[in-house]
């Protein structure tokens, strides 16, 4: 018995996206959709998978809400006081990997948790 969870990318590595991406001091993205989620919310998952009956399969968990990722990674990189340019780049890469549009969301039927992004950064902002 087993349950497997897939989790979409973390808020917490919205910079290491970034810092891929960045070529001088511009960020070039995909204009693809992306629906993060923080790690806590992601460990929330695990735990309830833990728990809970085995699924025997795959458990899709994603965040509250779709950002368009260059969007969500200027906002990321603005409330930082990171001054990157973030430019949307039909040729640009996800670290490393060509994606299309919906590549980056969790499937139908996916679980959404709670943490919102804008609370996310406040929240981290204030500790760092």
């Amino acid at each position: 018995p087993y349950t497997i969870v897939r989790a979409t990318q973390f808020f917490e590595f919205l910079r290491t996206i970034a810092d891929s991406a960045t070529v001088d001091a511009t960020v070039r993205l995909p204009a693809v959709l992306i629906r993060p989620m923080a790690a806590v919310d992601v460990a929330r998952a695990l735990a309830v998978a833990s728990v809970g009956e085995p699924r025997n399969g795959i458990v899709e968990v994603g965040g509250p809400r779709e950002f368009l990722l260059p969007d969500l990674i200027r906002t990321a990189l603005t409330a930082r006081g990171d001054a990157r340019q973030v430019i949307a780049d039909a040729t640009a890469t996800y670290l490393g990997l060509a994606v299309d549009e919906r590549t980056l969301l969790p499937g139908e039927g996916a679980v959404a948790y709670d943490v919102r992004f804008e609370d996310w950064i406040i929240e981290t902002a204030a500790k760092g």
